[in-house]
Order: C-alpha cells, then sequence, then structure tokens
C-alpha cells in the first residue's frame, strides 16, 4: 500500500474587538475549529494583543472551554497575525488548533536535537534554559513595553517560569531565520576588540571602517551615522557569513576618542565582522529564499507555519503593509500559518540558539506519512 499523507487538521481563528474580553478568544478558536473541521482540539496555540497582558486568565479560559481541551500555550504581543491578516494596537486573538495526530506536547526531559516551539517574557531570558539541550524556535513576548503579568502560558495558565516550551508531534519540521540585511562591503577580520568595544577591522580603526561602509548610502556630506539601521554580522569565517550563518549585534555608539565602535554584543580577535544595514528589498529577498529552502526540506508540500516576527519589522519597517505577509500567502496559498510582532526572536545559529533583532524567524510543518 502507498504511503498517505494525514489529512490536514491545523486551521486558524483570528478575531477582533473594541475590548479585551474573553469572547475574542473563544471566538478566534471557534473559527479555527470550524476550519480544522473538529468538534475536539488536541492542542491550542493562542496569542493575545497587550491589552490582555495584565489578565489574560478569562481568555485562557473561554478558549479552553471553546477547544474542549486544557493545552491552551501562547503569549501577548504587541501584535498578531495569521495567513488572514495581521492585528496592531486594537484588542484581538490568533488561534491555532491541532488535532488528528498533530498536537503541542510539552516534556520534562529534552533531547539535544528536539525541536521546541519556545515563547519567553523580555525578564525570562537566560542562558541557562537557552543553553539546555534542545533546538528553539520562538520569540519574546510582553505587551509594548515588555511587561505583563502572566504574559507567557502554558496548559492553559500563566508560566511562573516566564518561558515555556513545546514539541509540535505528528509532523515533520523545517525553520530557520531571515534577517533582511543588506550587507555593505565584505567581511573583514577583526584586529582587536575588547569586550563589546570593536576597535580595529583589517587594521584600521573601526568607526573609520563604520564611515567608509556607510558613506555610499548616506551621502558623504552628512558626518552622522543611522546607528537604528545599521547592524554588526559576525561569524569566525568569511565563509560562514557568506553562507547566512552568523550572529548579529546592533550599534551601540560609534566613539570619537578612540575611533572605535561599541556593539551590544561582544566580538573576539579573529572573528569576521561585516557592516550591514537593514533594508526592506533585502528582507524580502532573504524570507522568500528561506522559504523555498525550508519547503524544500520537507517530505511533502507544508501543511502549515508559524513566524515569529520583530515588531521593528512588520508593518512598521514596511511603510504600513506587512510585506512578509503578503509573500507568504502568495508562496503558500491556504496554508494555515500563525506568529506575533515581538521583542526578539529565538532560532538556532550554527547549532547555538541564538536571541536575535530585527529578523523574522519561519516554522515550516508537514504532516508525517505514515
Amino acid at each position: 500500500m502507498s504511503n498517505q499523507k494525514i489529512p490536514r487538521k491545523v486551521a486558524t481563528g483570528l478575531a477582533t474587538g473594541n475590548a479585551a474580553v474573553p469572547e475574542l478568544a473563544a471566538q478566534a478558536v471557534m473559527q479555527a475549529m470550524e476550519a480544522a473541521d473538529t468538534k475536539v482540539a488536541s492542542s491550542v496555540l493562542l496569542f493575545l494583543t497587550s491589552e490582555f497582558a495584565r489578565d489574560p486568565v478569562p481568555a485562557l479560559r473561554a478558549a479552553a472551554k471553546a477547544a474542549s481541551c486544557i493545552q491552551v500555550m501562547g503569549c501577548s504581543a504587541p501584535g498578531i497575525l495569521t495567513e488572514e491578516d495581521w492585528i496592531l494596537d486594537a484588542p484581538a486573538a490568533a488561534a491555532m488548533v491541532f488535532s488528528d495526530g498533530i498536537n503541542l506536547q510539552t516534556t520534562s526531559v529534552n533531547k539535544a536535537s528536539q525541536l521546541l516551539v519556545t515563547l519567553a517574557a523580555p525578564n525570562a531570558i537566560n542562558t541557562t534554559w537557552m543553553s539546555a539541550p534542545g533546538v528553539r524556535f520562538g520569540g519574546v513576548s510582553g505587551d509594548a513595553m515588555g511587561q505583563g503579568p502572566f504574559s507567557v502560558w502554558q496548559n492553559g495558565k500563566g508560566a511562573v517560569a516566564g518561558h515555556c516550551e513545546a514539541t509540535i508531534q505528528g509532523v515533520e519540521a523545517a525553520i530557520a531565520p531571515a534577517h533582511g540585511l543588506r550587507m555593505l562591503g565584505k567581511p573583514q577580520l577583526i584586529n582587536a576588540a575588547n569586550g563589546h568595544d570593536l576597535q580595529m577591522l583589517v587594521n584600521k580603526p573601526a568607526l573609520a571602517t563604520l564611515r567608509q561602509a556607510c558613506a555610499a548610502i548616506k551621502g558623504a556630506e552628512d558626518d552622522s551615522l543611522p546607528l537604528h539601521s545599521l547592524m554588526a554580522v559576525f561569524a569566525d569565517s568569511e565563509l560562514q557569513i557568506d553562507e547566512g550563518v552568523y550572529q548579529l549585534a546592533a550599534l551601540v555608539s560609534g566613539n570619537e576618542s578612540d575611533n572605535s565602535v561599541t556593539l551590544a554584543r561582544k566580538v573576539e580577535k579573529g572573528q569576521y565582522l561585516c557592516w550591514a544595514i537593514r533594508d526592506a528589498e533585502a528582507a524580502q529577498f532573504n524570507l522568500k529564499q528561506t522559504a523555498n529552502q525550508l519547503a524544500a526540506q520537507l517530505p511533502d508540500k507544508p501543511d502549515f507555519g508559524l513566524i515569529f516576527s520583530c515588531l521593528g519589522r512588520g508593518p512598521y519597517f514596511y511603510g504600513g503593509v506587512d510585506r512578509d505577509l503578503v509573500l507568504l500567502r502568495q508562496l503558500f496559498p491556504g496554508m494555515p500559518f500563525i506568529g506575533f510582532y515581538g521583542n526578539g526572536e529565538i532560532a538556532p545559529v550554527n547549532g547555538i540558539n541564538e536571541l536575535l533583532q530585527y529578523s523574522a524567524v519561519l516554522g515550516l510543518f508537514s504532516g508525517q506519512t505514515k
């Protein structure tokens, strides 16, 4: 008998209103249940906007009741999305329901290769659990100020630790971050660095190399640096940067006193670094390339997807339209996906779970064959 693919039993719902009432969560779940043609869900991924952050429990109970299950996992965020639309600055709920052999499952002991959907509040990010066994991908939640007493939840109640994680059972998965940066030149060898202060690149003062890289994009007559749009891309080799396997660091300041550049992360002598700038067209190209590569890794076409995007990358970045959402709809017509705009993104980079900025982390999932 030939292999038969498991019928898709994953679907989404999106509800918005004028107030953060529990009925919005129930409405989103019921829409998803109807789309999945199921009466009982095995689990629910529920994202709520910031208006719910102070007291999400009534909404969690409403979602659990509508789904007839207690495994409700999710978080609050400044904005949420499904394949239907994105919502910012309004009370809303987005739900993805799982059933018929596909479900979210918590584990007490994780394997090193185990893929974990990971959600965390800003104050819960630390190296202890980020570096524990498991391949993590997800996002940093919270309200617009990175706060909220129950900003992360699992099993239908607030996660006391401030973070939660679960595997998605019954699927094959492919995940990767899309950074959306345009490189300003080629990778250069770091000759000197002191903690967060980058001092010398290819035997030149770091600040001088940054100004040289920016000259083509800002005009020689303007001596200021667009630090909010610039990033440092670094890795252990030029090849890693060329292949997109690199770490990112925001720029804190350019220091005229010693011609160094202070970065948000430490770099080391002997590594390679390239200056880069956030760019809308580069972001679209990189996301399309990433999505196609992930789809090619799966044994069959993807059944659903998750996307965790930076608040600074969504509609605010694209001039009022989330072009990432438009692109995903074009690439995967009719495919359900869900996500949120957060305060950081989590993904494995070169075998290490990293906290990213201004990125989009995409996961595509295909139901296993039997």
